[in-house]
């Protein structure tokens, strides 16, 4: 577990590197790393991870609990067909997806997320992701996430934009209107 531990780290690494003028401090490797062993810990944690000859992608996280806490310090409403999927237990939440930058990383970034909700029976992904960190951002959109509003855990100064990620033809249908919200954009927006 501890090579698969430092090949991650390594794949944190390459695919979380910063582009010239980016402002953003990402989390150092070791933070990844003590976050990653957090994660493990969680009930329930799971991890897809995808290889050719070495490592090139994986996707990791845990179920959200159907009590709806996971969604604690969001702005506003949370969407209706967001919180009855919530409470059906039918929502994964993803702690990070970790893709090697090359010209398939949008396929494989959806084999991975789609794997993780398909064996965990979920029909919808959610994720948080520090609102300054725009790379991860645009990324998560164009991998077809849809960005719901803004979220605050009251521990932490981080203000949060949280992402869920549809998975089939129904699910999207009862989550329609999601794609352009106020501050944060629809799949590929800003």
């Amino acid at each position: 577990m501890e090579g698969l531990r430092e090949d991650l780290a390594d794949l944190y690494t390459a695919s979380r590197a910063s582009a010239p003028g980016d402002a953003y401090r990402r989390p150092s490797r070791q933070d990844f790393s003590d976050g990653l062993i957090a994660y493990m810990r969680r009930p329930g944690f799971a991890m897809v991870v995808a290889q050719t000859d070495s490592l090139m992608g994986c996707a990791f996280g845990f179920p959200v609990r159907g009590d709806g806490s996971w969604w604690f310090g969001f702005d506003g409403a949370l969407p209706r067909g967001v919180g009855q999927l919530t409470l059906s237990g039918r929502v994964f939440a993803f702690a990070d997806i970790l893709i090697r930058p090359h010209p398939q990383d949008r396929g494989l970034a959806r084999q991975v997320q789609e794997r993780l909700l398909t064996d965990h029976q979920a029909s919808l992904g959610a994720t948080l992701v520090d609102r300054a960190d725009r790379k991860a951002l645009a990324a998560l959109r164009s991998w077809g996430w849809l960005d719901i509003g803004e979220l605050r855990r009251p521990a932490g100064p981080t203000t949060f934009r949280a992402l869920v990620l549809p998975l089939g033809e129904r699910t999207t249908a009862r989550l329609e209107g999601l794609g352009a919200m106020p501050g944060g954009g629809g799949p590929g927006g800003p």
